[in-house]
């Protein structure tokens, strides 16, 4: 009998025995290592994906792990190697995938909300998904991987090229990892973020962040750009003010990306778009080109993951760790050391 963290009911959550299914055809299975909380997760937490999410329900997608045995069928993969999931699951057949559009499958299972996650001790899931980890890559950082190809995803989305002008509204650690995919771009970045401790992590990593509270962000951009206006803005905040800021940010012709989930409609200021032909462009999950490119930005260091992890705790701790990453304050990411009962320390 294993361990898994279980979503049950609003902010309910318990770390109950859960039966190891052996893998079947074409499926491997893993023992998570660790396993980052994000914000998606909070979001089932306080009960907002309900009508999603069936209960219990085993939350989850940002891991590291290695196999521990695979299914029939299943080449290339042995007991050991070191692993990250692509926690998508699609059809095949809907008008997006048709088009080549998996990640966005009109049908799409995604892992770790629309079916069992990776925050318990043993797990199944289908080969494909697996992505592979450099052996020399410390699984704590590893963890990093799933969120960072979603940076990689955003900013290709945004079409950022070298030497223009980002601005980043929302330095969680979604924001802060587009800034750096961004820089490493080659692109001049800037974040937007009220929360001292962020702000502070952002400019220990190397980032410039401004204080949206204290601060005239429009007359920052205009001085930073001679007036020019940003080339690209990725709004990460989730708030209506942040949309505000990140559609002024642009100059003409700028490139407004959205990556924070906005659960209700809001109010944007269309004139600026018409004003300044701006664009206008979501950006959703991830691709393999973008999980593999996440690998090697972790790996070599692009990434600095230990600086981005708050905290890791083990198992048994993980519900309390969501009502700290609720109540918000000095934490930037937690992880979920799923391998023992002990707490981790980041090596």
């Amino acid at each position: 009998m294993t361990l898994a963290v279980r979503y049950t009911a609003a902010r309910t959550l318990d770390t109950a025995p859960a039966q190891t299914r052996p893998p079947g055809p074409g499926e491997v299975e893993l023992a998570p290592a660790y396993v980052g909380i994000c914000g998606t997760d909070l979001h089932i937490f306080h009960g907002d994906m309900d009508a999603r999410v069936a209960t219990p329900a085993v939350l989850g997608h940002e891991m590291s792990g290695r196999v521990i045995r695979v299914g029939p069928g299943v080449e290339g993969w042995s007991p050991g190697d070191a692993v990250t999931v692509m926690p998508l699951r699609w059809d095949g057949t809907c008008p997006a995938c048709a088009s080549g559009h998996h990640h966005i499958c009109q049908q799409l299972d995604f892992i770790g909300i629309d079916s069992p996650g990776a925050m318990q001790q043993r797990w199944t899931v289908p080969a494909h998904t697996l992505v592979r980890l450099p052996a020399a890559l410390a699984l704590d950082r590893a963890a990093l991987v799933e969120p960072t190809a979603v940076a990689v995803h955003d900013v290709g989305r945004a079409h950022v090229t070298e030497g223009e002008r980002v601005v980043v509204v929302g330095g969680g650690p979604v924001g802060v990892l587009i800034a750096l995919v961004a820089r490493a771009a080659g692109a001049d970045v800037r974040v937007v973020e009220p929360s001292p401790h962020r702000r502070a992590l952002a400019q220990k990593i190397g980032l410039v962040a401004w204080d949206p509270a204290t601060e005239d962000v429009a007359d920052l951009v205009a001085r930073w750009t001679q007036g020019a206006g940003a080339d690209v803005a990725f709004e990460v905040s989730g708030a209506a003010a942040g949309v505000d800021t990140a559609v002024e940010a642009l100059g003409v012709r700028g490139r407004l990306c959205l990556v924070a989930i906005h659960p209700r409609p809001r109010e944007v200021n269309l004139h600026r778009f018409f004003w300044r032909e701006l664009t206008l462009v979501g950006a959703r999950l991830y691709d393999r080109a973008d999980f593999e490119r996440a690998v090697t930005l972790v790996a070599d260091g692009t990434i600095p993951a230990t600086a981005l992890i708050s905290k890791v705790v083990p198992l048994t701790e993980a519900p309390a760790a969501f009502e700290a990453l609720e109540a918000g304050g000095d934490v930037m990411k937690i992880l979920v050391d799923c391998a023992d009962g002990q707490q981790g320390a980041v090596a």
